[in-house]
């Protein structure tokens, strides 16, 4: 008998995602001017206000309050109606030095001998749903509201929505864990008071969402997946009205997300969150890093599922251990304990390798802080970066923790 399984993402707009968005903002601005800046930004943002507050360690300088509202700007908070724009909301900064404690476990001469920044436990997850090697129930969460916030931003149709959105979408699998069919999708989107109406404004949000939101987003996948549409169960707007939204109508922080920014429940996460810090923390860059092994492992055909997980002593650099679960789909005649092992011998997971290798002491972070951290697609871009007081532009790889850059490597290893 097959099952069902469920994933659920939150849109830019959503206030936690405000929170995630900021803090990486932060960052950002922190790496442009100092690669080796340590931050721990925590964000809190409620109606008319926001809180940045964390531990850094920078010969850098950013100003948070333009940094904040520019990123509240760019999310689409601009106007009075929604209590909480960007132009008038409160900005409270309560940064102040990390921990010496912690900085010297961590900075080291070197990066061979760079420590952890904290104890811990990080997954990485890889399976075959997706071409991009992602549980299908996440994949289209994101991509419902990354339409979604395409339409709003196009200005054209729906011109009633505002930033706040969530999705939810429950895949049938058969017996073979492949997917069968779309079962529900969920959609709850904040908007205008359109009508007075409540009933004839959640009427043309519904229509809307079947008529041009889940086409659209159709349109876009490959014909396999499009066949899965087939007699789905769609709720929008449950409760009937969403005009109260994002920070307004909840407070928002930072790293509160961490099932939407990695696997939507699939495979297993260690519990740390991702955003507003620097990838000296391994909840981080060490959760990239097993997502890197973890796809290449599944592109390269060692198996067609494959959970990793890595743990670290705080300031020490090697793992106190690797662990690999292929879910009973390996393809090559070793015990997951023997693959663990053949991965070690490919993959420097210490920190300081780690950071080098997928380039993690650039400004690269904003652009994960919505929509999900993995299973994006790399890419390359121009970015600022304040060298010896001067402006200065360089190419920059973003998401490189998706790249396929080791599958050679690994069938060349495993003999496949």
């Amino acid at each position: 008998m097959g099952y069902l399984f469920t994933s659920e993402s939150v849109s830019e707009g959503h206030p936690d995602k405000v929170a995630d968005q900021i803090s990486d903002a932060v960052l950002d601005e922190l790496l442009r001017q100092d690669p080796d800046s340590k931050v721990a930004c925590e964000t809190l943002v409620t109606t008319g206000l926001v809180v940045v507050s964390g531990e850094i360690n920078t010969k850098g300088y950013v100003a948070v309050q333009q940094v904040a509202r520019e990123t509240i700007e760019r999310i689409g908070y601009t106007k009075a109606d929604y209590m909480f724009d960007s132009g008038s909301c409160g900005v409270i900064s309560a940064l102040h030095e990390q921990s010496d404690d912690i900085y010297r476990g961590v900075e080291r001469d070197g990066e061979d001998k760079q420590g952890a920044g904290d104890q811990g436990m990080m997954f990485g997850y890889a399976c075959r749903d997706t071409d991009n090697f992602m549980p299908l129930p996440l994949y289209l969460s994101h991509f419902l509201l990354q339409e979604l916030a395409a339409i709003r931003r196009e200005g054209k149709e729906m011109t009633y929505l505002r930033p706040d959105s969530k999705s939810q979408v429950t895949i049938e699998y058969d017996d073979n864990n492949n997917p069968i069919h779309v079962d529900t999708i969920v959609i709850s989107t904040q908007h205008d008071p359109f009508d007075p109406d409540d009933q004839v404004m959640h009427d043309v949000i519904e229509r809307d969402v079947q008529n041009i939101l889940i086409p659209r987003v159709k349109d876009k996948l490959k014909p396999e997946l499009q066949k899965l549409f087939n007699g789905y169960k769609l709720h929008v707007n449950p409760t009937g009205r969403f005009v109260i939204g994002g920070p307004h109508g909840d407070t928002g922080l930072t790293g509160r997300k961490i099932i939407v920014d990695t696997y939507g429940g699939k495979g297993a996460h260690g519990g740390g969150a991702f955003s507003g810090k620097d990838c000296s923390k391994v909840d981080r860059s060490a959760a990239y890093a097993t997502r890197h092994i973890a796809k290449n492992m599944v592109a390269a055909g060692v198996a067609d599922e494959v959970l990793v997980q890595v743990a670290y002593a705080i300031g020490v650099a090697e793992p106190v251990g690797l662990y690999v679960n292929t879910y009973g789909t390996s393809k090559v005649k070793m015990s997951d304990g023997e693959i663990a092992q053949k991965i070690q011998e490919i993959f420097d997971l210490r920190p300081g390798k780690i950071i080098k290798r997928l380039g993690l002491k650039n400004p690269i972070f904003t652009p994960t802080a919505a929509y999900g951290h993995m299973g994006r697609e790399p890419y390359t871009a121009k970015v600022r970066f304040k060298e010896n007081g001067q402006e200065v532009e360089r190419e920059v790889e973003f998401f490189t923790w998706e790249k396929l850059d080791y599958v050679d490597t690994i069938r060349k290893t495993f003999g496949l």
